[in-house]
């Protein structure tokens, strides 16, 4: 992001506005609160200090009472009765509505019933007491809720409005400007659209959707994309999309749909909360009116104890939770441009016992580089060269425009080519301008032999294979109808990371296997390099899927990482799918339950050790949040609770289950 989101230190918040409060002090003076957005989270914020003031005038009253100095209770009154109407009405309000609907599960229900039990015993400062704090832990809630919240927000804040249109200088709204247009983008400006440089040369912070720290250098041809910055000179992009269908708009629509996919635990306990308030309700009712009835206990009492299990068993810290969890986790992964398709997805990274990597552009750098050309039947290099670039134009596959690429290098006239036809996995067909026999077919040599049943594939050339397979290399064939042209042997950089990461996940007890559409000597090489001893190769697409569901009917919960495109078939029949360098590509980033921005494949694991944290951090607030309201359960039933108790205690659990889940926005990967 342009500016990395800092975890919030609540604790230390509250304490510097707390002095500020009491000093007359204005609250921005608090540098917590200067990095997250004020706007957003303001409402929640003001209300956290008013009644955080508010408590702090009921507490010395409440100190007075207990060592026996009564002001009177008309001249408290006045005062209680502000504090019960100011922060009570709209608690009282709403469960007064949910009373006539019978709606017993509703919190503010729960609240109004301890409230009007606390005035009618008298009890005013309590009935003060338990407004102000479950206020306050209403606040904390909205407050932790928007501030996991902050990191969409930032995507959609830090893009920018208008572009500036080379004919005429003129700044337009960014939703009016059309494909092929030409915007300019000068230096320090945000970059509005996504586009191709045709002019002019830069560096661009892409940070803000990749997660990348250091700028990237464009130039005529790149692409750049929509909230970046221009850290350095002037460009001239040619716009290839829509405002609306932008990589950034991309990311913040599926974000947004993101938080709102619940995970199973948050579902449960959302369910177990519609069932839990009204049990609660009834268990109050019956600690009241069996002992007054039945034992003869006194009534004021019974009351007291009726009401404190009330408050302690409001399920705000439990229902919260979750999805505080969740959001913070979500926005932890933003920044570092990971997009995680909510929390059904990290629950699922958690439970993976096996990671499937794809070989080409995943583990390897996914630029492969002509090491080897090899002429046959009476054909020069040359001639093999400028046919399979001609074919290698129309494929976006990197073997064939790494063929493109040397061609160009060297100079040699690339023959046109029509009736294209690409067979995914395979190769490519069409039919040549320049050979005398037209058709060509540019693959592995089973499509050669599968397209041209007279084509001859000797002794010699299986030799010549083997032998440069053995090295690591992909082997492709030139052919036509009647015989074998030529072949192309290349060489792929294993990722400098890629060893790291697949140590790593096998110290997490992660087992690691390679799945590919290359030889079995290349996939051979390059798992041997990085200690990986399950391998799958010369594997199409629907292989790939398949051996994925094999694996899920032995219950092996499976990730597969690959690019988002020729492997959506797999990722798609995984547990959880993950796509790599998903930057521009709309496939990726629709069809994958995790799509990395970047090429970075240390995500990997920090993935992995980022969904066992969060729900590590939803178990803890759930059973802390279960545990500690079952035991002032039994206190309230035992007879030793009472109101103020039981609401610091509530409100208590609360904060520590806010600062728990809010935590994980300063996750860092071990």
């Amino acid at each position: 992001m342009v500016r990395r989101l800092s975890g919030l230190n609540l604790i230390e918040c509250i304490k510097v506005c707390l002095i500020n409060l009491l000093s007359f002090k204005n609250m921005d003076d608090c540098d917590s609160c200067k990095n997250i957005d004020q706007n957003k989270i303001k409402p929640a914020h003001s209300k956290i200090w008013w009644l955080v003031f508010a408590l702090l005038l009921i507490v010395p009253l409440e100190i007075l009472s207990f060592f026996s100095v009564d002001l009177g209770l008309w001249l408290k009154l006045p005062f209680f009765i502000a504090i019960i109407f100011i922060f009570g009405r709209k608690i009282m309000v709403s469960g007064f509505k949910n009373l006539l609907k019978f709606n017993f599960s509703d919190i503010n229900l729960l609240m109004s019933i301890a409230i009007i039990g606390a005035i009618v015993l008298q009890k005013f400062e309590e009935a003060s007491i338990i407004v102000v704090l479950f206020g306050l832990g209403e606040a904390l809630e909205e407050y932790g809720i928007k501030r996991s919240h902050l990191a969409l927000e930032k995507l959609i804040n830090n893009s920018p409005k208008t572009a500036e249109l080379k004919s005429g200088n003129i700044k337009v709204a960014i939703e009016k400007v059309k494909v092929g247009e030409i915007i300019i983008i000068r230096p320090g400006d945000k970059i509005g659209l996504d586009g191709e440089v045709v002019y002019g040369d830069s560096l661009v912070d892409q940070s803000m959707i990749t997660g990348e720290p250091l700028p990237k250098s464009k130039m005529i041809g790149d692409k750049v994309y929509a909230g970046s910055i221009n850290n350095g000179g002037y460009l001239e992009v040619k716009v290839l999309k829509e405002a609306k269908n932008s990589t950034l708009n991309k990311i913040v629509q599926l974000t947004s749909e993101a938080a709102k996919k619940k995970a199973d635990s948050q579902k449960f306990i959302e369910k177990f909360a519609r069932y839990y308030t009204p049990a609660v309700t009834f268990i109050a009712l019956a600690l009241f009116i069996i002992p007054v009835l039945f034992f003869n206990g006194s009534a004021q009492f019974w009351l007291i104890q009726s009401l404190t299990l009330l408050l302690i068993s409001c399920p705000c810290a439990l229902v919260i939770s979750t999805p505080i969890s969740v959001f913070s986790a979500l926005g932890n992964a933003s920044q570092k441009g990971v997009l995680i398709k909510g929390g059904k997805v990290i629950e699922n990274l958690s439970q993976i016992k096996e990671i499937g990597f794809d070989k080409t552009k995943t583990l390897t750098v996914g630029k492969p580089e002509v090491t080897n050309i090899i002429p046959f039947n009476g054909f020069t290099k040359e001639e093999v060269l400028s046919c399979s670039a001609g074919l290698g134009e129309f494929s976006e596959h990197p073997l064939s425009q790494s063929v493109v690429e040397m061609a160009k290098e060297e100079g040699i006239d690339i023959h046109k080519f029509n009736n294209f036809e690409s067979i995914q996995g395979q190769g490519v067909l069409g039919d040549c301008t320049v050979c005398t026999d037209t058709r060509h077919c540019l693959g592995k040599i089973g499509m050669l032999e599968n397209q041209f049943n007279g084509v001859n594939f000797n002794k010699l050339m299986e030799n010549e294979k083997n032998e440069l397979e053995g090295e690591g290399k992909t082997v492709i064939f030139l052919g036509d109808s009647k015989q074998i042209k030529g072949m192309i042997a290349l060489s792929d950089k294993i990722k400098s990371d890629s060893k790291l990461v697949i140590d790593k996940l096998q110290k997490l007890n992660i087992g690691c296997y390679m799945v590919t559409g290359d030889n079995d000597g290349a996939a051979q090489y390059v798992a041997k390099a990085l200690n990986i001893s399950e391998i799958y190769s010369e594997k199409l697409p629907e292989d790939k899927a398949d051996i994925i569901v094999d694996k899920s009917k032995q219950n092996i919960k499976v990730a597969m990482v690959g690019d988002g495109i020729n492997d959506a078939p797999s990722l798609a029949s995984a547990n959880v799918g993950i796509a790599m360098g998903s930057l521009g590509s709309d496939v990726a980033i629709e069809s994958a339950d995790v799509a990395l921005m970047n090429d970075d494949l240390k995500m990997i694991p920090y993935l992995i050790e980022l969904s066992r944290k969060t729900v590590a951090k939803i178990k803890f607030n759930t059973y802390f949040a279960l545990s500690t309201k079952f035991v002032f359960l039994a206190l309230a039933v035992a007879g030793l609770s009472n109101l103020s108790l039981a609401i610091f205690a509530d409100v208590g659990v609360t904060l520590l289950v806010v600062l728990n889940g809010l935590s994980l926005y300063r996750f860092k990967a071990s």
